[in-house]
């Protein structure tokens, strides 16, 4: 597959680091920054608007993205599972390597999803398990296939709304640590609660995860920048 890739940037005058090269094929990405607000994302809808915004300052707003979340029912709402909203794949983080084929491979024990792989927008690793800050809680609101979890206690933090009580599904985007899944990328254990101070408190900071719904596109993967 051919792959564009940005122009590496050296501001060497100013004795800055280089830029990380950035494929033109990026349909995934871990948010490089949350709401702030813990788990109030404003809802779906808000989720999914922080990854257009997030994506379209790379230059990759002219695809359409979703927040890798999953909503329980409520208010005469239906359920909304997270696999579900994010297409069909193939999906190619910031390195231009490809993560997952598709929905399936993504909730198989083979998908190449690892703290290396799990790129952001801008190309960085996010802080894990013995990094300080421990950042590897990512927001999910997921069962281990991409389901929407309804465990007692367990809201997805009323659906992306609360920046208090109530509890969460993450999953560990380093595929370690603690949990009933521990090595879960999207299921890991359930958040102690939902302000910023409850998430990073147990290792998170209201990270989550974004995908290109149009990832397979063949002009998707051909374009240049």
């Amino acid at each position: 597959m051919k792959k564009a890739i940005v122009a590496v940037v050296a501001l060497a005058a100013f004795g800055a680091a280089p830029v990380a090269a950035q494929s033109a094929n990026m349909s995934f990405f871990i948010t490089s920054a949350g709401s702030g607000d813990g788990a109030n994302l404003g809802g779906l809808a808000g989720a999914d608007q922080r990854c257009q915004d997030l994506a379209y300052a790379q230059g990759f707003g002219d695809l359409t993205w979703r927040a890798y979340l999953s909503a329980i029912s409520m208010g005469g709402e239906a359920a909304v599972n997270a696999r579900d909203r994010i297409g069909s794949g193939p999906w190619f983080n910031h390195a231009g390597d490809m993560v997952a084929r598709s929905v399936a491979d993504l909730h198989s024990e083979n998908v190449n999803l690892t703290k290396e792989s799990i790129l952001s927008e801008k190309g960085a690793m996010t802080n894990g398990r013995g990094d300080t800050p421990n950042m590897h809680d990512i927001l999910t609101g997921s069962n281990l296939d991409g389901t929407v979890n309804t465990a007692e206690g367990h809201d997805a933090c009323g659906n992306w709304t609360k920046n208090g009580e109530g509890s969460a599904r993450v999953g560990h985007h380093d595929r370690q640590g603690g949990g009933e899944n521990p090595t879960s990328w999207n299921s890991a254990h359930a958040s102690r609660g939902c302000s910023q101070e409850n998430l990073q408190s147990s290792g998170g900071n209201g990270f989550f995860f974004c995908f290109a719904t149009d990832g397979n596109r063949d002009d998707f993967a051909q374009r240049e920048e």
